[in-house]
């Protein structure tokens, strides 16, 4: 970790280490010494009143044992360095030390020197000493990169550009399961539980150094981003310390299991209406750990992992795997992704969204006062948990899937530069930075993302599949395939569980199944298919809306189906194909659909207008010369292979009926 300076002009050197020559102090004393007995009297002794002491009105705000030594108006320079040595000399009698860091003589004449609070009394009845002040933390009155980042897209700053989120997280409990934490800094006073639990391995080595900063400062910092009262995200949220990390930021997956069974019982102990588990952590990829994960969020609680440092798909760790983990990736100041030297933030179709994770000022444990500046995942995932937080005491009814659809809906789109990864990650990976909700946003919209699966493989028999999460209805499913070879796609269930499947072509190179999962109050949804190859499936009765096609061929030809653009409850097909029709209801749902047709370019995008949110994403059929389509936030994309002219985007457009409304044009 290294300190910085920027944000927080955090004062006069909070935690600079500070030095002294002996060989100073000892020619100081006697010279002290020398003037006491030349003036025949304690230098104490004459008219003057004892000095004034005086403290910050913010305790937490004080810097203990540095005081400022301010003499009166008139004093010239050698009074500064008379008053230096005398105290020197005075508290050598006493046995104390103390050290003159700094002197003044502009507007104010004295200095600045730190020493024990037993030396107090000498210092307030030397001549010349106008006032005593304990120094004390001063801050820029702008919020640092990353809270602005997080308010800036919704207006969220004060008059003055102080962080103001729409509340402070207070209804809300975080469980940070990390390694120490120093529960008695500044920032955290009265903030963070230090739990019973206690799982980790030895540390690696015979001989480990086991300062107390070393092994609070991960956790400290965590803490600090999430809740800290100056460098926090949700600053009332509490944080339940769970240990499972040594001094070296080390654990095991049995460790990281049994702290959350201790979770879960802690829970079931003293039930709480909005939890946040922060997993600040990675490790290979994991089906206990994921499925631990899993059962935490069926159990009604919001999991946020860090997705890794590791600059490689985050798929192939966990939790950041486990589909139901809230998992973030780290973007810069810049809104570009981290790097740290060969490493970096993780990608992939497993990230759902980024967040601010490079240069981030939170407390340090190196002392109580302390600040320090790291980088990572982890801290990504800390920001993620305090917009969490903020969520949640804002409606602690709204389920750990809500969360994530009110965080994607709020992030910023587009603004990362995915030049560096692979074509397929640029792909699947979503482009979207974490923000915070607007103070008036409800839960009574309807909330819509793309999942992404796996390629599948290249024979004819593999397949796709992609899934919604627990509390998300499947309103379309849809396959892409790099080189546009399609033969199907269909919406089967499977144990109980909505999948989205997607099947390989003939010669193709693998195919992603994508479900467009959705949420909204009494949201139901149910599939209808053709009554034979060739002909239409369709919605039926007034309050069930068409919200995707899908189709699927016994025989190696298209299969391409799309909404019938006069009736918006039909799927159309072409000969031999077999067609489903996503049927879905909810009280004032509607959906229209929007066209973009183009003879002359490769490429053509429809996108659903403010207030209406895209449930599918589909094209005219014209074979292998249309890849896509693909789903990117509210609008539909489709480009047409190489060398091929011509490309159709449909889009399915929904939303719940406000008063006076009228459709999209």
């Amino acid at each position: 970790m290294r300190r910085t300076s920027g944000w927080i002009g955090w004062t006069l050197c909070l935690c600079a280490s500070l030095t002294v020559s002996a060989q100073d102090h000892h020619e100081d004393d006697e010279t002290s010494l020398d003037l006491i007995r030349e003036d025949g009297t304690p230098p104490e002794a004459g008219a003057e009143p004892a000095a004034e002491l005086l403290r910050c009105n913010k305790a937490a705000w004080r810097v203990p044992g540095q005081y400022l030594v301010i003499l009166r108006p008139g004093a010239h320079e050698s009074h500064v360095q008379r008053t230096i040595r005398r105290l020197r000399a005075k508290a050598a009698r006493g046995g104390h030390l103390l050290e003159v860091l700094q002197t003044y003589s502009g507007a104010l004449r004295g200095f600045l020197v730190k020493m024990s609070s037993d030396v107090l009394h000498l210092v307030v009845k030397l001549p010349h000493v106008h006032y005593v002040e304990e120094d004390s933390s001063i801050f820029a009155q702008s919020a640092p990169w990353n809270l602005q980042r997080l308010l800036q897209p919704h207006g969220g700053t004060s008059e003055n550009g102080t962080y103001r989120p729409p509340n402070d997280g207070g209804k809300a409990e975080v469980y940070l399961m990390d390694g120490s934490v120093q529960s008695t800094h500044r920032e955290l006073e009265g903030r963070v539980l230090i739990t019973d639990f206690n799982n980790i391995p030895d540390e690696d080595g015979v001989r480990v150094h086991r300062q107390a900063s070393q092994c609070d400062g991960h956790g400290t910092h965590m803490a600090g981003v999430v809740s800290g009262s100056d460098s926090g995200v949700a600053r009332g949220v509490g944080v339940n310390l769970v240990r499972v990390l040594n001094c070296q930021g080390k654990g095991s997956v049995s460790g990281a299991l049994a702290g959350m069974e201790y979770i879960q019982a802690t829970l079931q102990a003293r039930p709480v209406d909005a939890v946040v588990v922060l997993l600040p952590f990675v490790g290979g990829f994991s089906r206990s750990l994921n499925a631990a994960c899993r059962d935490m969020v069926a159990n009604g609680a919001v999991v946020i992992a860090a997705a890794g440092n590791y600059r490689d798909d985050a798929c192939l760790y966990s939790p950041a795997s486990e589909p139901e983990v809230i998992t973030v990736g780290a973007v810069n100041s810049m809104d570009q992704l981290m790097s740290q030297g060969a490493g970096g933030t993780n990608f992939g179709r497993c990230v759902d969204l980024f967040a601010p994770g490079d240069d981030i000022v939170s407390a340090s444990s190196d002392c109580s006062t302390c600040f320090t500046s790291c980088s990572g995942t982890s801290q990504a995932a800390a920001h993620a948990a305090g917009v969490a937080a903020v969520i949640l005491s804002s409606n602690q009814n709204v389920s750990p899937v809500q969360v994530l659809q009110m965080m994607l809906h709020y992030s910023v789109s587009n603004t990362i530069n995915f030049l560096s990864l692979s074509d397929t990650h640029h792909l699947i990976t979503p482009n979207l930075v974490a923000a915070m909700p607007p103070a008036n946003s409800t839960n009574g919209e309807l909330l819509c993302r793309s999942v992404w699966s796996e390629r599948s493989g290249v024979t004819s028999t593999d397949r796709a599949v992609s899934r919604c999460r627990l509390g998300e209805e499947m309103m379309s499913c849809s396959s892409y395939s790099p080189e546009g070879v399609h033969v199907r796609q269909t919406i089967t269930v499977s144990s109980g569980q909505v999948e989205c499947v997607a099947h390989n072509g003939p010669a193709g190179k693998g195919v992603h199944a994508v479900a467009r999962c959705c949420v909204i109050g009494g949201l139901q949804c149910r599939v209808h298919a053709s009554p034979e190859p060739g002909k239409e499936a369709e919605c039926v009765g007034l309050q069930h809306h068409l919200t995707g096609c899908t189709s699927w061929s016994t025989a190696e030809i298209s299969s391409g189906s799309r909404p019938h653009h006069g009736d918006w409850k039909r799927c159309i097909v072409n000969e031999g194909v077999t067609s489903q029709a996503v049927c879905c209801h909810a009280p004032s749902l509607e959906c229209h659909l929007l066209e973009n047709i183009s003879a002359d370019k490769d490429q053509v995008e429809v996108s659903c207008p403010s207030g209406w949110t895209l449930t599918d994403c589909s094209t005219i059929s014209q074979g292998s010369a249309i890849l896509g389509p693909v789903a990117k936030g509210n609008s539909c994309r489709v480009r047409s292979a190489t060398g091929a002219v011509g490309a159709a985007g449909i889009a399915v457009c929904c939303r719940v009926r406000p008063a006076n409304a009228t459709a999209p044009h």
